[in-house]
């Protein structure tokens, strides 16, 4: 149980990185670009269906992507009522 709560906590701060880097530009080829690409690669599986599902909402200019929220809740549920974290 505990190498499934610290791959949760893993995923949880990749999530987060991701969320954080998705704010500011970043130049192809620099080191944040290949970092926010990995986090990309391991949190699209799970954030992309899910978009699919529930799109974003807001209009004009402003567009806030639900998923990542969700995803976080629905961690946060199985850590604490499954497995015990």
């Amino acid at each position: 149980m505990q190498i499934l709560c610290t791959i949760l906590n893993l995923y949880l701060i990749a999530l987060f990185a991701r969320i954080i880097l998705s704010w500011f530009p970043l130049e192809p080829g620099t080191a944040m670009a290949s970092i926010y690409q990995f986090l990309f690669t391991i949190t699209e599986p799970v954030l992309g269906p899910l978009r699919r599902v529930i799109p974003p909402v807001g209009g004009g200019g402003f567009r806030l992507d639900l998923s990542p929220i969700i995803v976080l809740i629905g961690i946060q549920i199985i850590q604490s009522a499954v497995l015990g974290c």
